[in-house]
């Protein structure tokens, strides 16, 4: 008997890269077409984006334990969120949730000690870049991290917005992510956090100038294991 997985989807893109990698992992260890039960719920993005704006983690936090309940109602035995920024809210939705729940920053620590790295880039929107999501988490791990200066996290924000929540990924955004990478190498950096989970979809191992570490996928696969080894 496996667990099973119950996604706290925000924006359709990145739940859906988990979701994909969740069957396709699964698969893998369990054998083929097999993975462990999932189910998801998401509200509208704009509801989510309501409260970001407003600087109302409260009310991100109301929004994840909504969907969390519904989770727990339909057979969930615990709890992913394929989105870094509303990580914010965690501290506010942990206590108070019907399930427990894999931290996706926790994730990317725990991978990033694996891997020897000791320095990370983080990219993500702009909440998450200048929030305490990583900061905190890799500060526990006895990580450091950078994040771009002020004018590249404004774009980097706007692209994730603007074009990668909406499945736009352009060659002209790939080259920007790669300078801001290079920048980052620069800094002593040996590893980029994708802490966007659409940002996989457009920055891949091959593209990037250093090691990616993809906290969609890392997430997905981290959930794959609890379900299959509890």
């Amino acid at each position: 008997m496996t667990q099973h997985i119950g996604i706290v989807a925000c924006s359709a893109e990145g739940a859906a890269l988990c979701y994909r990698t969740i069957a396709i992992e699964g698969a893998h260890v369990l054998g083929t077409h097999d993975h462990p039960e999932v189910s998801m719920h998401t509200h509208p993005l704009t509801r989510y984006m309501s409260c970001i704006y407003d600087g109302d983690w409260e009310g991100v936090a109301d929004l994840m334990l909504s969907s969390a309940g519904k989770l727990a109602k339909a057979g969930a035995d615990f709890l992913i969120c394929p989105d870094n920024t509303i990580h914010q809210a965690f501290a506010v939705v942990e206590p108070r949730s019907p399930l427990p729940w894999l931290h996706i920053a926790q994730e990317v620590a725990s991978e990033a000690r694996r891997s020897h790295f000791k320095r990370l880039g983080v990219l993500g929107t702009r909440y998450l870049m200048e929030g305490l999501v990583y900061a905190e988490k890799l500060k526990a791990s006895g990580l450091e991290h950078r994040t771009p200066d002020a004018a590249a996290r404004a774009e980097i924000n706007r692209i994730i917005f603007e074009e990668l929540v909406n499945a736009q990924f352009t060659p002209h955004s790939l080259a920007y992510f790669q300078e801001v990478i290079r920048t980052l190498a620069d800094q002593g950096c040996d590893a980029v956090v994708l802490g966007c989970t659409e940002i996989p979809l457009l920055v891949t191992p091959d593209s990037s100038p250093l090691p990616t570490l993809d906290s969609t996928r890392l997430l997905a696969r981290a959930a794959v294991r609890k379900a299959v080894v509890s």
